[in-house]
């Protein structure tokens, strides 16, 4: 049971993974970044460790960091894929001496729309085959299905049925009903690191174009787009998405 897996050394990089990920997930990502140590964080409660009792984004951003200072690491670039770019964000807000280099990846600056009942009603509907008895193995296929663009690597979405298959079922319970309470829009002027977001171009799930409106709030942010890529860049187009992210870090 650990919260960070690691390789390498150097400037640390630390990867946030998204609610069906994993941080073996950024093995890969961490081969393509020689010079670099890549800690990938197994997010409360994934990879054995517990989920906090009050799990929300500050809660999140606040333990995190504090196991980053545990560690000695006192600055570091950060990226986050979809929730874990929502964590990323909270911490560049609640610590930003913590943040060097903040890259958003397939995210938004906000959990849907301003009326509740979206909320209520996406709980509803990815929570409906597990109050009817079906397990997370069982649902992780249907959780996935369409987060790939029809161009990506064969081997994307069965690494992401993978993953998603061994979050536990309480986990994934409390980190959704965490997500959705997700608004940081009215703070990104506030954010002071450089930053670059990165998004798959045919991602119906944090679409370009939200990512474009948020890059444009965040001062001096930019944006690049992965081709051929929808949810999971890192997955479906790695080798444009690890040129991409090697660019954005060298900067």
């Amino acid at each position: 049971m650990t919260a960070f897996l690691t390789w390498g050394s150097g400037a640390p990089l630390i990867c946030l993974h998204g609610i069906g990920g994993a941080a073996d997930l950024w093995a890969p990502t961490a081969a393509a970044l020689p010079g670099r140590q890549v800690l990938a964080w197994n997010q409360p409660g994934y990879g054995g460790n517990p989920l906090l009792a009050d799990l929300s984004f500050s809660t999140l951003a606040d333990n995190l960091a504090a196991e980053l200072v545990q560690k000695g690491i006192t600055s570091a670039d950060f990226i986050g894929h979809s929730m874990g770019g929502m964590v990323a964000i909270e911490l560049a807000l609640r610590h930003p001496g913590l943040v060097r280099t903040l890259i958003p990846y397939a995210t938004t600056p906000a959990f849907g729309g301003k009326d509740p009942s979206f909320a209520r009603d996406f709980l509803a509907k990815r929570l409906a085959p597990l109050d009817a008895g079906a397990s997370m193995a069982e649902c992780a296929a249907g959780l996935v299905r369409g987060m790939c663009a029809p161009t990506a690597d064969p081997a994307a979405e069965p690494a992401a049925i993978a993953a998603m298959s061994l979050v536990p079922e309480a986990t994934y319970r409390a980190t959704l009903a965490c997500l959705t309470t997700f608004d940081r829009r009215d703070a990104l002027g506030a954010i002071t690191q450089p930053t670059h977001c990165i998004a798959g171009a045919e991602d119906k799930v944090a679409p370009a174009r939200t990512m474009q409106r948020m890059a444009d709030a965040i001062p001096g942010a930019t944006l690049s787009l992965i081709p051929g890529a929808g949810h999971l860049p890192h997955l479906e187009q790695p080798a444009a998405f690890h040129a991409t992210l090697r660019s954005l870090l060298d900067r």
